[in-house]
């Protein structure tokens, strides 16, 4: 069993994306690569070579918001979601940037899900951006039965406590890394997560284009792996070996 997994990351944003995965493999480390358009999914084809490395189909609801993407690559992205074990980044974002598109970026994520609807208890994989629009995203997953027929994984999860208690019920993963940590919001919804619902991650880069390094992704699993610890009350180990187990179910 590998230690670590990054179930939530953008690897393929890096500009030294083959030399951090192969970096990654020597650490064991495992990585889902999340796309944010077909064109990003396409150019992301090359790491399937890399063994420790899965890639996520999406379609990252900024994209959807700031018209970066034409009504036939939503289709396209559908369609590629539809045949693809993983899928991600895919969702809604309300923020106030982007609550002016809340209606297409609805369309958007509809899409997606009503493609993966056929198919969602083969193994389906989902990691799932929700800004201000937890809700809204759920309401979607059931409608398209993907709420416990998929492994549907809330990202840096930042809903209403209302809105973590449906998704928790629903069957949800979460996947924490440090920057949702850094807020008392997230550290408390960190501790309120099932043991068997959680995962890690980096969403790293933090800017696009930038150069990537395997130990720095190493570093912040287990900073945050151990700030998860202290929050639950819990041993490092035994968590890191318990968040591994799930990571491997999922990425079977």
């Amino acid at each position: 069993m590998q230690r670590l997994f990054d179930m939530h990351c953008h690897l393929s944003a890096m500009a030294n994306a083959d030399e951090v995965a192969l970096d990654a493999a020597r650490l064991g480390i495992s990585l889902i690569n999340m796309s944010v358009s077909p064109a990003d999914a396409r150019a992301a084809e090359r790491l399937a070579a890399h063994g420790n490395v899965r890639l996520a189909r999406g379609l990252h609801p900024w994209w959807v918001a700031d018209g970066a993407v034409e009504l036939d690559e939503i289709e396209l992205a559908a369609d590629a979601c539809a045949a693809s074990r993983f899928v991600g980044e895919v969702g809604l974002d309300f923020s106030r940037a982007r609550e002016k598109s809340a209606e297409a970026q609805i369309e958007a994520f509809e899409k997606i899900a009503r493609a993966c609807e056929a198919r969602a208890a083969e193994g389906r994989v989902l990691s799932i951006h929700a800004v201000r629009s937890a809700g809204s995203v759920l309401d979607i997953l059931e409608a398209h039965g993907m709420a416990g027929g998929a492994a549907c994984i809330m990202h840096w999860f930042s809903g209403t406590s209302d809105e973590l208690a449906r998704a928790r019920d629903l069957g949800c993963y979460f996947s924490v890394g440090d920057r949702m940590l850094a807020t008392r919001r997230g550290r408390e919804y960190a501790r309120q997560v099932p043991a068997d619902r959680l995962l890690l991650e980096t969403d790293a880069p933090t800017s696009f284009g930038e150069d990537g390094a395997a130990g720095e992704i190493e570093a912040r699993l287990l900073a945050t792996a151990a700030a998860l610890a202290d929050l639950r009350g819990e041993e490092r180990e035994p968590l890191l070996d318990r968040m591994a187990r799930t990571s491997e179910e999922l990425l079977g």
